[in-house]
């Protein structure tokens, strides 16, 4: 839980700042916030969430593919909402964000537990 609410914090601090400092529209101020936020994900998720063990460069490259294809499918729920919610029906844009990032990490601690880091039967 705690690397999930520091990577909901990086998504949230990085819309906000491209948001309302940057004054960039929402759709891209989240894909920004998201490019950082998965970086700072697999990074947890791979070290300390799900502890991989696996560090060669195969393995790596495989675990990140499909970690960035999970995000890339949530990224599209949480822009299809944000969108929706905020550029059409004038709902507020930080208010939206905490309700659609709530979902998102519901979405992807379930890609990754039981696709991307699951535990192989010789690994257990």
């Amino acid at each position: 839980m705690f690397f999930g609410f520091v990577t909901t914090v990086v998504n949230y601090g990085v819309f906000a700042l491209c948001g309302h400092v940057f004054h960039l529209d929402v759709v891209y101020s989240n894909a920004i916030a998201w490019v950082v936020a998965v970086i700072v994900a697999y990074v947890t998720n791979k070290l300390w969430v799900f502890d991989s063990k696996k560090h060669d460069s195969k393995t790596i490259t495989k675990e990140f593919a499909e970690f960035v294809v999970a995000r890339l499918i949530t990224l599209g729920i949480e822009t299809l909402l944000l969108w929706i919610f905020v550029d059409k029906l004038g709902v507020n844009d930080l208010i939206m964000k905490i309700i659609t990032n709530i979902i998102v990490v519901v979405l992807n601690y379930i890609f990754s537990k039981f696709i991307i880091f699951r535990k192989k039967k010789k690994e257990e």
